[in-house]
């Protein structure tokens, strides 16, 4: 838990909504310690590791990963909720789940998956991690997922369509009734942001795919990179972007504590409950670094996600995952036997639909290197 005494409208792990199955309290821990600890020792979590974020995993070993951006995330996330006396522990377990859900070769994964349930429901990753930490993990006697608390699950589905959400249950309900999340959870989100952005500029700098010059064009960056260059003119080309990254991050951190401060102060809630029936999120970016945050995403979908040699990776990985859901879908025989024991349990209830979404859950499963060999192995 946190050092300092949390806030009167901080999630209070003793006054959870509580968790799908009933459990006894944790003798040694708090309830959101719990779900942090039992994410970290999860099959879906050791994962992450090999997983893409923007570059796939076997290009380098200095890229970052699903996992070494989970942690960046957890690390970031903890330091705004301590400085708000939000609760650490629940924002960390939140941070660490966040991406349990993610295809393998990162957003070009989830955009042929999506494509290929167009006809069964679609895929999207926020739904999916739900999934993954509700019912597809199997490590415990009583209950299939993780049984995390109400608040942790909450934070993992940041986004939500109403449709998708009348078949949530009470995690749905609040999209249905235009509620806010908890503060963590706000928090969490924006923290994920920060980390995506200006980690993805010191990898693709180091990658050779976007250089300093264009960089500079972006006012974010050439406000900090300057300050860099004047203030230690003779530093080294790779720890100069070091500090223009750590710096561009501090500026940002630093920003959505003071702008959340002062429209918490200004709302006065009293308890969670008047987080969650605000009309708007209270966990924010000044207007002045929104705009430099978007400019900087746009910069990054222009000139890093769209360059020709990631581009090709994408289009290459689609096609991996285009090809094995039809070979499985049409030759369900193909999979492991639990995961064909499994599509016929759900074929039974849900019919093509469940035969594609068992098919859906495999192949999100996978890492980069595991889907490259399953393709390499049904198509040589």
């Amino acid at each position: 838990m946190n050092g300092s005494p949390l806030a009167p409208y901080a999630a209070c792990p003793t006054c959870s909504k509580g968790r799908n199955h009933s459990e006894s309290a944790p003798g040694y821990r708090t309830e959101y310690q719990r779900d942090r600890d039992r994410i970290v020792h999860s099959a879906a979590f050791r994962r992450l590791e090999y997983k893409t974020q923007v570059f796939v995993n076997h290009e380098g070993d200095l890229y970052r990963t699903r996992l070494t951006h989970s942690i960046e995330v957890a690390q970031i996330g903890r330091s705004i909720a301590r400085a708000l006396k939000l609760n650490e522990d629940l924002v960390e377990a939140i941070a660490l789940a966040h991406d349990l859900g993610h295809t393998p070769f990162g957003h070009a994964g989830q955009e042929a998956l999506n494509q290929c349930m167009a006809d069964y429901g679609g895929f999207e990753h926020n739904l999916q991690s739900l999934r993954v930490v509700d019912e597809l993990e199997e490590r415990y006697a009583e209950f299939s997922g993780l049984n995390l608390t109400y608040e942790t699950r909450e934070g993992i589905l940041k986004h939500c369509s109403k449709e998708n959400a009348k078949f949530l249950g009470d995690i749905g309900l609040r999209f249905l009734n235009n509620e806010q999340a908890s503060l963590e959870a706000q928090l969490t989100n924006l923290a994920d942001a920060i980390t995506y952005n200006n980690h993805d500029v010191d990898d693709g700098l180091r990658a050779g795919l976007i250089t300093i010059e264009q960089l500079n064009e972006v006012s974010f960056f050439s406000e900090q990179y300057s300050v860099v260059k004047n203030s230690y003119p003779d530093l080294p080309k790779r720890r100069t972007i070091h500090e223009t990254v750590r710096r561009m991050i501090n500026r940002q951190v630093t920003d959505l504590i003071t702008t959340s401060t002062a429209l918490i102060n200004k709302a006065s809630p009293k308890t969670i409950d008047d987080i969650r029936t605000h009309n708007n999120s209270l966990i924010k970016f000044s207007d002045a670094i929104a705009q430099q945050h978007r400019a900087l995403k746009q910069f990054l979908h222009q000139h890093l996600y769209q360059h020709h040699k990631v581009y090709r990776e994408t289009i290459k990985s689609q096609q991996i995952i285009s090809a094995l859901f039809q070979a499985f879908m049409n030759h369900p025989r193909l999979l492991p036997q639990e995961h064909y024991n499994m599509l016929n349990k759900t074929q039974k209830h849900l019919g093509e639909t469940g035969r594609a979404r068992t098919i859906a859950d495999y192949i999100a499963g996978m890492t980069d290197r595991y889907a490259i060999t399953e393709y390499n192995k049904l198509f040589p």
